[in-house]
């Protein structure tokens, strides 16, 4: 069996589905962990989902993955534009990471356009609302070794 895949949500995401609905839906963050729940057990995967308003908490918790897990999806949310120190935290994760946003952050204005995150990460979904974290579990799945 896998290690786990840990989901991360950086700032605001716990008020989703009430923070600008007409751009994020409305959706709870449970409702995207439920999903998520529900796509690892098909995938025979295990998930860690989590959330912090806290950078450095982000941080630690992909160190953690670095030893604890097989891979990350990850919604950086503000940090996407400003994290220096998330980005060489998960330079150091050598495994498969999905960077996901809920909006399509290229139709945004154009300050959300240019994700640090993206540097490193795998791959990256955009624009597809919560089902982004399905796709991206989906993902990883195949991306792991047999």
């Amino acid at each position: 069996m896998p290690l786990p895949i840990y989901v991360l949500n950086g700032p605001n995401l716990n008020l989703l589905g009430e923070r600008e609905p007409h751009i994020y839906g409305y959706e709870t963050l449970a409702d995207v962990e439920r999903r998520c729940g529900r796509t690892a057990a098909a995938l025979g995967l295990e998930v860690r989902c989590r959330q912090t308003n806290h950078e450095g908490k982000l941080i630690e918790w992909v160190h953690e993955a670095r030893k604890a897990g097989d891979g990350i999806v990850i919604n950086p949310a503000g940090y996407s534009f400003t994290s220096v120190g998330l980005l060489d935290a998960l330079k150091a994760f050598e495994k498969p990471k999905i960077e996901v946003h809920l909006a399509n952050i290229h139709k945004r204005e154009p300050y959300y356009h240019n994700s640090r995150i993206s540097q490193t990460a795998t791959a990256v979904i955009a624009g597809l609302g919560p089902f982004g974290y399905e796709c991206a579990l989906q993902a990883i799945s195949r991306l792991l070794p047999d």
